[in-house]
């Protein structure tokens, strides 16, 4: 163990650099430390364990929080962060690469803090909260959820009624959508591509499943690439918008035969199945940006395979099947911005983690008028974190006269 002052003092080093590209978040911790809105609260987060994560823990701690942290991805956890964090008083529960039953442990060592409120990256912690652990429900007020995923399985569980505290979904405000899914999501995603396979994009056929905020910032980033896009849909109206945008729309079976690299960014399961890979050309690339690594169906290409040149690069596997061909899976389906590459750039997840932050403590004080069920971020947040950024950027906008508030606010004024 002689090695972990070196491990912190690194962790500290990563989470400084993180800090430098999160000064909304810097500012609310700032507050947050004079006006202690947590003090007495244990906080219980299963989150991804990386520099980012970090200011968020630090923030939340200033503000007076007792936190345990475990991983929402063994596979992203950065183990010098995990150190600092340890050594600057935070619960953590993480380590890189952990199996199935590690990882749901190390949940369950979390939950041991009794929570009164809950951080969760999937759902996975509030599931076992409901499930496995119905004991704490009476502690816990309420708790954010960051994920897409984790948002369908929670709206899912409400209108079942088992959901039994109030959660905020954090990803659903329109600065998260915007700046995490499309920006963050897009630039991450074909940086852990390029990093396992250093293939030139420009000039290839990439195929993005799913034409949400994620999709679509995939898709416009390899657009920006020179790439040539395939979008695949099953909402007509996200369909529609892809083309619109000037993408090919088709089905995954006819997109299969075509493309060089295949992106599933959907939050659905087995997207791509054996009959799309059975008919993909030698050398194509798979890789997942949705939460859980259930959109390759990674079982049938295993299956299919009839040798596997796993680790052919970093975060590369070969899968070469009976004809000969060679198909190419990325970070073993899991996450790629997060396994091949680091995540979002910290300026993102400053605007994610600034609104989880201050939708904590809006929790903090509420939670007592609030029933159980899943509510939005309440739009002043989304508001204050908007502003915070921009001025943390030197961006000033407009602000209305007070004859154009009384226009937009009287139906009696016509043209």
């Amino acid at each position: 163990m002689h090695d972990h002052g070196g491990m912190v003092e690194a962790g500290e080093r990563r989470i400084g650099w993180a800090a430098r590209s999160m000064p909304v978040l810097e500012a609310i911790g700032a507050g947050f430390a004079k006006d202690r809105p947590l003090d007495g609260l244990r906080i219980a987060a299963c989150l991804h364990v990386t520099a980012e994560t970090a200011v968020l823990m630090g923030a939340l701690k200033a503000g007076g929080a007792d936190i345990a942290l475990a991983a929402s991805n063994p596979l992203s956890t950065q183990d010098d962060v995990a150190a600092a964090l340890a050594d600057y008083g935070i619960a953590v529960q993480a380590r890189a690469g952990v199996d199935r039953e590690t990882y749901y442990r190390h949940i369950h060592q979390a939950l041991d803090i009794s929570p009164n409120i809950v951080l969760d990256d999937g759902c996975d912690l509030v599931n076992i909260v409901h499930t496995e652990r119905v004991e704490l429900l009476e502690a816990v007020i309420g708790g954010c959820e960051e994920t897409t995923t984790g948002i369908i399985r929670l709206r899912q569980m409400a209108s079942e009624g088992a959901l039994r505290f109030p959660m905020v979904a954090v990803n659903d405000t329109r600065t998260k959508r915007m700046f995490d899914n499309r920006y963050g999501t897009g630039q991450s995603t074909l940086d852990g591509i390029m990093r396992a396979t250093n293939v030139l994009l420009a000039g290839r056929t990439i195929v993005v499943a799913g034409f949400g905020f994620c999709g679509r910032g995939v898709a416009e980033r390899a657009k920006g690439l020179g790439a040539r896009v395939v979008v695949t849909e099953i909402d007509p109206v996200k369909a529609l918008d892809a083309s619109l945008q000037g993408y090919d729309v088709q089905p995954m079976s006819r997109a299969a035969q075509t493309g060089d690299v295949f992106v599933t960014v959907t939050g659905n399961r087995d997207v791509i199945r054996a009959e799309h890979l059975a008919v993909m050309k030698d050398g194509a690339i798979l890789a997942n940006a949705g939460h859980f690594d259930v959109e390759i169906d990674v079982r049938a290409l295993e299956e299919m395979a009839q040798t596997v040149n796993f680790g052919i690069r970093p975060n590369t596997d070969e899968y070469v099947l009976e004809d000969g061909r060679r198909l190419l899976l990325l970070a073993e389906g899991r996450l790629v911005n997060l396994t091949a590459a680091e995540g979002h750039p910290a300026a993102v997840m400053d605007m994610s983690f600034s609104a989880q932050a201050l939708a904590v403590a809006w929790l903090a004080q509420e939670s007592v008028r609030l029933s159980p069920g899943v509510y939005d971020v309440p739009a002043d947040i989304d508001a204050e974190v908007a502003r915070l950024k921009l001025a943390a950027a030197g961006i000033a906008i407009d602000a209305l006269t007070t004859e154009q508030e009384d226009y937009l606010h009287s139906w009696r004024l016509g043209s």
